[in-house]
């Protein structure tokens, strides 16, 4: 029996052979309660998926099969890694049984040479040559007497015993020497069949490993360029992301492997983009600051007094989340492991983290997002308007939050603002955070007044944005207007190029507002533009409260704020998180509000059940997580709940004004 009182199956002691080995895979479909062409639709490990021709013959095959099946069929069938791992092994078990290493033969010993000329199994002669009559004269036998010319009587009596005891002898000895030599040559076969599917074996090591990031482990996948994607413990190589992540990524598999000794532990996955090779990747280089804040709040939660423990997978969608369907699917597939109860993360708002959302409410899994703030990504769906996303909660502030926070900060002056703005992601989907905005900006009563609809300007990222916003920018001089405001829907990433072309247009000496959403606070403060004097820029946006706000005495929950960046610089089991990641970036704060979130909806499950022993499951965790309300989550951010949409409450009391660049023209 395992921890959780499931029935251990099988047991590998008792497979002793490729045929039951065979035999235990084919029972394994039938426990999970899958189809061959399911198993076969979720086989792919990067290099392919099975078909249901091959595993039907591979399974009648009288033979083991080979690895790289072994891992694809396992992985359709929906086995958790740690099983995985466990019939693998027995595999590598039977396989060296089948082939087992013969001992090297002594150094004196020498095959047997094949029989000479005229000897058993020799070379044929035209027959016995005939005895010299010196030969005869000093032979102690008598002498074979001569009948006529040429011919010789054979002897007789005791001379007869002794030629057929000398012929018996030489014939037992060429048979003995034979047998040896045949002996010989099969070791040498057996020896020499054994190396080759020990060579092979370790290609077929070797090729996975190349497919695989590196590591043993199916359900990281190397893409094109050398990127890896897929979940992982952390027990794999710990910079398997990359080196900026080897220290959150080592502090992960320390705290897991205490984890699951104690037994008494259920699994949450954090989804997002972890690593940044590709020019099309939007999350600037914050990925590292958002899973520090994730583990701080896991080691935080496994230190209290409470049950069951939490091990973290870490589930990575790869550059502009390219690669979330891979992902999500090795999440899906792990539905079944009972132990898996919540996602946290999902990455940005684009289309990508839409349709993962979708993937995993499809799944029955509870999420809670970090960083998704487009108006409508909820529970309701109405972001894209195909229906609910059952499960889905969220802690960050929603775009409409954030205007809101900012018409009230302009002002009574009259202003007239252009829109700058784009619809799409560098992938060519569609980026929701910039749509979110634009019609935000069209609908907000304090910002929608000011909108000249003659000055609305798009750009798709794909065609070069460095190309086309010095032309934007100088067009912002020719509307025949004075335009004051830019209303800016699209990604940070562009923003200081804009920036930079605002301040070279020709109306320069104008002062200009831009006004963004959220993703403008990993903007660097010393960006030269917005220091120019003769080119005044100010820069508006709405987030949480910088650090220093956080901490002031006049925020009601600066002790949260505080024992949060105790935490997050205090060492991890050896490893040490930069301070700085807590000043650069807000992600950090609610990666840790988000897996915080899941934590406290799991404990109340665990708590409200009738059992003091058993796991909650993800549908007992989905519950708690939609009855969090008014200040249920002691969060980083402050208090807070979960409302019937999942949207964050107490919004109004947070969202914060900041303001970069140059004093805001009144």
């Amino acid at each position: 029996m395992t921890p959780d009182g499931q029935d251990a199956w099988p047991n590998f002691e008792h497979i002793r052979s490729q045929q039951q080995f065979r035999e235990a895979l084919g029972k394994l479909q039938k426990r999970q309660g899958v189809t061959q062409k399911a198993v076969a639709e979720a086989s792919d490990d990067g290099s392919g998926r099975l078909t249901t021709t091959t595993i039907n013959a591979t399974l009648r095959r009288d033979a083991l099969p080979v690895r790289s099946f072994v891992i694809k069929y396992l992985l359709g069938c929906g086995v958790s890694e740690v099983e995985r791992q466990r019939w693998l092994r027995c595999w590598e078990r039977l396989l060296d049984e089948a082939a087992p290493a013969a001992d090297p033969p002594p150094e004196d010993a020498v095959p047997v040479e094949p029989a000479a000329a005229g000897a058993p199994g020799g070379p044929e002669q035209a027959g016995p040559a005939e005895p010299t009559p010196e030969e005869v004269a000093s032979s102690d036998d008598p002498p074979l007497l001569p009948v006529k010319r040429g011919r010789w009587r054979l002897p007789t009596g005791r001379s007869r015993l002794r030629v057929g005891v000398v012929a018996c002898a030489v014939a037992a000895a060429l048979t003995v020497g034979v047998g040896t030599w045949h002996h010989h040559q099969q070791e040498v076969h057996d020896q020499r069949i054994h190396d080759q599917q020990v060579q092979e074996r370790e290609r077929e090591r070797e090729r996975f490993k190349q497919h695989h990031c590196g590591t043993f482990n199916p359900d990281l996948v190397t893409q094109a360029g050398g990127e890896c994607t897929g979940i992982t413990d952390g027990s794999d190589d710990s910079a398997v992301f990359g080196k900026d992540l080897k220290p959150v990524m080592t502090a992960i598999a320390a705290e897991n492997r205490n984890v699951v000794k104690s037994g008494d532990y259920v699994t949450v996955a954090f989804l997002t983009a972890l690593t940044s090779k590709s020019a099309n990747n939007l999350t600037v280089g914050q990925y590292v600051a958002e899973l520090e804040g994730a583990y701080t709040a896991l080691e935080e939660e496994n230190r209290k007094n409470s049950r069951p423990k939490i091990r973290l997978l870490v589930a990575n969608m790869g550059s502009a989340e390219a690669q979330w369907a891979q992902a999500v699917g090795r999440l899906t597939a792990l539905k079944k492991d009972s132990r898996l109860v919540a996602v946290t993360g999902l990455g940005l708002s684009q289309q990508e983290s839409v349709d993962a959302a979708r993937a995993l409410s499809k799944a029955d899994l509870p999420m809670v997002g970090d960083l998704i703030t487009a108006d409508g990504f909820d529970a309701t769906g109405a972001v894209d308007g195909k229906g609910a996303i059952n499960g889905l909660a969220r802690v960050a502030l929603t775009n409409s939050d954030q205007l809101t926070a900012v018409s009230k900060e302009l002002g009574p002056a009259q202003r007239t603002a252009a829109l700058v703005s784009t619809t799409v992601t560098p992938n060519g989907t569609k980026d929701l955070y910039t749509e979110s905005l634009n019609h935000g900006f069209h609908t907000v009563e304090g910002l929608k007044k000011y909108l000249d609809n003659t000055s609305d300007f798009t750009f798709d990222p794909r065609g070069g944005p460095g190309a086309i916003l010095p032309t934007i920018s100088q067009n912002l001089c020719n509307t025949g207007k004075t335009v004051d405001t830019v209303y800016y829907a699209a990604r940070v990433k562009y923003l200081p190029d804009f920036l930079d072309a605002l301040a070279s247009r020709s109306c320069h000496a104008q002062p200009i507002t831009v006004i963004t959403g959220s993703d403008a606070a990993s903007l660097d403060p010393n960006t030269p533009a917005l220091h120019k004097h003769d080119a005044p820029i100010s820069v508006l946006y709405a987030n949480f409260p910088s650090r220093a706000q956080f901490r002031s005495p006049d925020n009601p929950d600066h002790d949260l704020y505080e024992a949060f960046a105790k935490d997050f610089t205090a060492p991890h089991h050896g490893q040490q998180f930069a301070a700085d990641h807590l000043t650069s970036s807000y992600w950090a704060l609610v990666a840790h509000d988000a897996v915080l979130t899941v934590a406290t909806a799991l404990h109340n499950a665990a708590a409200n059940s009738d059992s003091t022993t058993s796991l909650p499951n993800r549908y007992a965790v989905r519950n708690e997580l939609f009855a969090l309300r008014n200040g249920a989550i002691a969060g980083a951010t402050g208090r807070f709940g979960i409302d019937s949409n999942g949207n964050r409450t107490h919004t109004s009391t947070i969202t914060t004004v900041h303001q970069l660049g140059h004093a805001l023209p009144r």
